[in-house]
């Protein structure tokens, strides 16, 4: 009876010791808005999603395997608060197996590119909501082969390196395979590479982003190429960043110069971009882009944000707005249309 009760013992505290080395975490972002958009012809009014973070549901956890091995997981799913449609059991945000340890981390699955990094973590507005500078696919959001674009947010099929911890530089690179098969003219279509290597210490943050990735027709490939550097130095009262993008493929080049700031005010942070779009294989279809906006802290979780943008486009240009929802449409813009465009709203996080 003695041993028995030893035995269950054991198996009880060998039970909570697994217990307490891993870790689940429930998190999502509720982020809705009030929007117009309107353009010489026309505009659109309403209620959108993701003014100031996508709104998104997701699981993230960890387990210490001893030795200084960690094993991890991340699913995570966009949602519309606007209309209540989800896309969150498809993850299609990020869905990601990981092993981490002295030697880096490698994370197999669907991910963020490592060359988009750049334009997110250098743009003021974080490229979301009418403010944000829309500085992914600048060639063809749809180029012809490619998964999702000429130089996308996010891969599937990705195989992932981050570098561990080395003082403050930091880096990653993926590769994804675009599965078709060896039997087919183009075979690599779909695949894409992309690299980011930084520094950050202090106040300083710089970062390279390299990125390609193979489109076209089964029968002849085409090769879309990014390339972007951005920095931020953060002076206490303010946070200047600037950041470069250009992209290149199928006889199409648009290069993004971008300058932002933000500055801390009252309970918040004010924000201010201004985006200047060249296209060089087109004349007269340039674009440029100001931004404005407010977010007030109600607590660490809860702000509530305003932003004001404008788009003036060349005679031969038609760049808008974006907002990241499912159901608010952009207005109809003609070549040399000014776009405006404001979003009134609240974000929660948890």
């Amino acid at each position: 009876m003695k041993k028995s009760l030893v035995a269950i013992a054991a198996l009880t505290a060998a039970t909570g010791a697994f217990a307490q080395s891993s870790s689940v975490t429930l998190f999502g972002v509720l982020d809705a808005s009030v929007a117009r958009m309107s353009s010489s012809t026309n505009s659109i009014t309403g209620l959108s999603s993701g003014g100031q973070s996508s709104s998104r549901l997701g699981f993230r956890g960890t387990e210490d395997l001893g030795g200084g091995l960690k094993a991890g997981f991340w699913l995570e799913g966009g949602l519309a608060v606007d209309n209540g449609t989800s896309s969150a059991f498809k993850f299609d945000r990020r869905s990601t197996v990981s092993l981490s340890g002295n030697f880096g981390e490698v994370r197999l699955g669907r991910d963020k590119s490592p060359a988009y990094l750049n334009i997110e973590a250098f743009d003021p507005f974080g490229d979301a909501g009418v403010g944000g500078n829309g500085g992914s696919n600048l060639v063809d959001s749809k180029a012809d082969g490619t998964p999702e674009g000429s130089a996308p947010k996010r891969a599937s099929n990705g195989v992932n390196y981050l570098l561990p911890k080395m003082g403050g530089f930091y880096g990653q690179a993926q590769y994804a395979f675009g599965e078709k098969p060896s039997n087919q003219a183009n075979d690599t279509q779909g695949n894409s590479m992309a690299l980011r290597l930084g520094y950050a210490a202090g106040a300083l943050n710089v970062a390279l982003g390299l990125g390609t990735v193979r489109g076209g027709p089964a029968t002849d490939g085409v090769n879309y190429k990014s390339t972007n550097i951005g920095a931020s130095y953060n002076l206490g009262m303010v946070k200047p960043m600037v950041l470069f993008a250009t992209e290149r493929g199928n006889d199409r080049r648009v290069d993004l110069f971008g300058l932002g700031a933000t500055v801390p005010l009252g309970q918040g942070e004010l924000r201010v971009a201004y985006n200047n779009f060249k296209r060089k294989d087109v004349a007269d279809a340039d674009s440029q882009k100001f931004a404005i906006g407010y977010g007030y802290n109600l607590s660490k979780r809860s702000q509530v944000y305003g932003t004001v943008a404008r788009v003036s486009n060349d005679g031969a240009a038609k760049r808008g707005l974006a907002v990241s929802s499912s159901s608010l449409a952009s207005p109809t813009i003609a070549n040399g249309d000014n776009v405006t465009g404001y979003e009134v709203g609240f974000r929660h996080t948890f």
